[in-house]
């Protein structure tokens, strides 16, 4: 992971580590507990799951990074009235930094539930202390400060699809280049590496991984999450997408038991999007992760348990007036007595000849910083026409010499926003191809060398690219509901009523209980802000079902402690 010339932790100082007034202290105390901590001590050590966020109430504490070889010295000292701890404190998973007593430390401990109390009772200073998490983690993102190192190349398919894992799920990470950095050279003598073995992951916990799975790879780094079996919840939302994170918020925020349960990471589709323009309250854009990590935790602080790498394979209901069972891949289950499918849709492939021998290295279905990075100074191809494509190549053309963009269409306007089209149109770099079609791709051992394709007259054409990037659409993530007995439509997205009158319930698919919303459902907008919306309607139509079957009890305006 390049590491930022202009950290957070500089730029945003203030708001990053705010030191509160003694008023604002005398606030949180009725929310921990007191604890005195001797010279030395350690409050947060890499790698273990910490108590929770620590309020400085005397003395210092010096918060740096496990390892020197990040290359900077401590990333900040706090006295009193500052707080020690970031995102994983709040949401219980092992710290990423050492924090230890400089002198004899007295704290204030909010564990993570307490904290969650704090941000929902304490509004204004609950705002502050979220911001300052936030950019903490920002800045750890930054500088690849906390998390694994990977020692592999860039082009190397696995070491892309575990930085992709990280960078998607918001973990920092380092890169090192086994034939450039000292740094990696060092980590092959002492281990007795070769290879054959890369990708090699050194966990902060000192354990190193040979290729691990991402399974593997967030268990060692402690990103899995325990089900509870006996609990029964008000309602599982499978899919953290747009829409099953805007469903989490709401649930959380009205004070259903709510559990969000995601295959590989949060964001979905929307999460790959370089920049999004046209999403209300965001004039100057925001890219697709920053915006579905603000929404993931935002259904965290209100106390919604939230787990990836644990996919659904089957929806079963033993009885009537029974909970739903949702039955996992690691032969656990969730039961809840309702579930919302937000699984959203997958990535459509081309047919064009040999494209399985690069996908993984040089054929890629999103366009992050981890494969912008890769196409720096190269010539790169895109194939699509709608926004997530428009989108992808205006941001690959800040990094690419020259972007070749491929459409069937003979016009970009029809499946594109305008602005979009207009972004295209005025950057120099990027060459729109209208009615053209990817026929083949030429390389060797992965690595594409590159592309030809036809125009409407038949006649071919081949350019040198060593990446190529496709926008074609998908189709809806509904293979593991075959043997549930819902009903999909033609095209395999789920059928939904659209009523709530005479038993029908809006997005009540054909099981009662089981709701769909976004992308998977059939007949939605296919657009952000669409998807976003049916995740708060469907919460408040979850509401009366629950409600009318008598399962669940009046919510009252409050919200119930988490």
């Amino acid at each position: 992971m390049a590491i930022s010339t202009e950290s957070v932790f500089e730029t945003h100082r203030r708001q990053a580590f705010p030191v509160l007034e003694p008023s604002e202290v005398e606030r949180l105390l009725r929310f921990g507990q007191r604890r005195c901590i001797a010279d030395g001590g350690y409050l947060l050590r890499t790698g273990e799951i910490a108590f929770g966020m620590f309020v400085i109430l005397s003395g210092h504490v010096v918060v740096a990074p496990r390892d020197p070889a990040v290359g900077r010295g401590p990333i900040f000292v706090h006295g009193p009235g500052g707080f020690v701890g970031e995102l994983a404190q709040f949401s219980g998973h092992p710290a990423l930094v050492e924090a230890q007593a400089k002198g004899p430390v007295e704290a204030l401990i909010l564990v993570p539930q307490a904290l969650r109390h704090v941000l929902m009772e304490e509004a204004d200073l609950g705002e502050r202390i979220m911001r300052a998490l936030m950019l903490r983690r920002v800045g750890l993102l930054q500088e690849g400060i906390g998390g694994p190192v990977i020692v592999g190349r860039a082009a190397n398919r696995n070491v892309l699809r575990l930085e992709g894992f990280l960078a998607s799920n918001g973990h920092p990470y380092q890169r090192l280049d086994p034939d450039t950095d000292q740094a990696a050279q060092t980590i092959i003598e002492r281990f007795g590496l070769t290879d054959v073995e890369f990708p090699i992951v050194l966990s902060p916990n000192g354990e190193v991984l040979r290729n691990p799975s991402e399974l593997s790879l967030a268990q060692c780094l402690g990103m899995v999450r325990s089900i509870d079996e006996s609990r029964v919840y008000d309602v599982a939302i499978i899919g953290a997408g747009p829409s099953g994170l805007a469903a989490a918020v709401y649930a959380g925020s009205e004070g259903l038991a709510a559990i969000v349960l995601e295959c590989r990471s949060f964001g979905g589709q929307a999460g790959a999007s370089s920049r999004i323009e046209n999403y209300l309250g965001f004039p100057a854009g925001i890219s697709g992760q920053a915006l579905m990590t603000r929404a993931y935790n935002q259904a965290q602080k209100f106390g919604v348990e939230m787990t990836i790498l644990t996919e659904a394979v089957r929806l079963q209901r033993l009885a009537p007036n029974q909970p739903l069972i949702v039955h996992l891949a690691n032969d656990k289950r969730v039961r809840a007595h309702t579930v919302v499918i937000a699984t959203g849709a997958r990535y459509r492939r081309l047919t064009a000849e040999c494209l399985e021998d690069f996908e993984g290295t040089s054929v890629h279905y999103w366009a992050s910083p981890v494969e912008g990075r890769l196409c720096h100074g190269l010539e790169v191809a895109l194939v699509g026409a709608g926004n997530s494509a428009g989108q992808a190549a205006v941001y690959l053309a800040t990094h690419a010499t020259k972007v070749w963009l491929l459409a069937r269409g003979s016009s970009l306007r029809t499946s594109m926003s305008s602005y979009l089209v207009d972004r295209i149109a005025a950057q120099p770099n990027i060459q729109v191809l209208l009615e053209t079609h990817l026929s083949s791709l030429e390389g060797q051992d992965g690595v594409l060398e590159s592309i030809t394709w036809s125009d409407r007259s038949g006649a071919k054409a081949s350019v040198a690219v060593r990446h190529l990037f496709v926008y074609i659409g998908a189709e809806p993530n509904t293979d593991w509901l075959a043997a549930s007995g819902l009903v999909l439509d033609g095209d395999g997205f789920v059928q939904t009523e659209g009523g709530c009158t005479a038993g029908q319930w809006a997005f009540e698919a054909s099981i009662p209980g089981v709701f769909a919303i976004g992308d998977v459902r059939s007949g939605s907008t296919k657009r952000l802000a669409g998807s976003v919306g049916e995740g708060a309607q469907v919460i408040a139509t979850i509401h009366r079902y629950l409600e009318r079957a008598a399962k669940y009890p009046a919510v009252t305006e409050q919200v119930r402690s988490l």
